[in-house]
């Protein structure tokens, strides 16, 4: 019984330590305050569970007189303080009324001035709960009668073999409270998973810039930090100029560095046409780097791109303008 006590208090001891953990963390990482609030209100909850759940163990412990013995000292070592209390280090011969000796280890609290009191060899008095001889406790003042036998008592000391020691939790105890500690992880991580794991948003495209329209042409302006140069702007230009207009009819395409210019064949007239959604977008950009690289027209300035189409072909040609005049190069 008592070890299925000590496996079920390391279970949920674990599963404590577990849900702990695991709810500061998480509730840090999702910016919960509930949670990391939880977090610390479970231990506090448990540790009041765990108290209100030994009071009935202790009081049926109080009701059952502790065993008084008298016991001899077969060494003693202090430890050190900064106060005159000193906690000594005990091994005792416990010799029990009508039971064999036994060994112990305990420790008591001496004041300076009192430790000559305690020499090895000396009988005390001790006493413990029945059944749990390693919760051995010195009697500072016992009664006259034990007083008297303990001053006529002469106890051989028992053997190191017959040391008592609390019983081992063992490594089952161990096991359940890791797998408590898993589990209380567990159970936190799979409520918050979706928090936890969903995808980063992603940064919304943005919205075309609304074309200017008039009777057979059409204007987008782009933002003074933006140009149509780069990656994607113009596809995204293009783009949205096709939703709301029939570029299909497109007689010349005009590209400039926030501008795109777009005039349309008149109704009803022959002339070359060609839709801009098939406008090389992603060659333009190169046509643009190459012109200003190899023409020879000082710093260049400003420049354009224009798209013609001929009854042949189509034609893209890039001019520069700079301090020594313009140039062009046809792509």
């Amino acid at each position: 019984m008592a070890a299925l006590r000590t496996i079920a208090s390391g279970f949920l001891t674990g599963l404590v330590i577990g849900a702990t953990l695991c709810s500061l963390v998480v509730g840090t990482i999702v910016e919960s305050v509930p949670l990391f609030v939880a977090g610390l209100g479970i231990p506090l909850g448990y540790g009041i569970l765990l108290y209100l759940g030994r009071l009935p163990r202790r009081a049926r412990e109080k009701a059952v007189p502790p065993t008084t013995a008298l016991a001899r000292i077969d060494s003693l070592r202090a430890g050190g303080t900064e106060t005159g209390d000193l906690p000594v280090s005990f091994i005792l011969t416990v010799a029990p009324d009508g039971a064999p000796s036994h060994r112990v280890e305990a420790t008591h609290t001496v004041n300076l001035v009192d430790l000559p009191d305690y020499r090895k060899g000396d009988v005390l008095v001790v006493s413990y709960p029945p059944g749990r001889p390693w919760k051995v406790r010195i009697v500072s003042s016992p009664p006259p009668e034990w007083q008297r036998r303990a001053a006529n008592a002469v106890i051989p000391p028992a053997a190191e073999s017959t040391l008592v020691h609390s019983p081992p939790e063992g490594c089952a105890a161990g096991v359940f409270t890791l797998v408590g500690l898993l589990l209380g992880a567990g159970a936190v991580l799979g409520l918050f998973r979706a928090e936890l794991f969903a995808p980063e948003p992603s940064a919304a495209q943005p919205e075309p810039p609304a074309a200017v329209t008039s009777s057979g042409s059409a204007t987008v302006d782009v933002g003074p930090r933006q140009s149509l140069l780069d990656e994607g702007e113009l596809s995204r230009v293009v783009a949205g100029l096709a939703r709301s207009t029939d570029v299909s009819q497109t007689l010349t395409a005009v590209v400039r560095e926030h501008r795109l210019t777009v005039v349309f064949a008149p109704a009803g007239v022959q002339v070359p046409r060609f839709d801009l959604r098939t406008l090389p977008v992603h060659e333009i950009p190169r046509l643009v780097r190459k012109a200003l690289q190899t023409l020879d027209v000082g710093t260049p300035q400003t420049w354009q791109v224009t798209v013609v189409p001929l009854p042949s072909a189509r034609t893209i040609r890039v001019t520069v303008t700079g301090p020594h005049g313009s140039a062009s190069l046809a792509g």
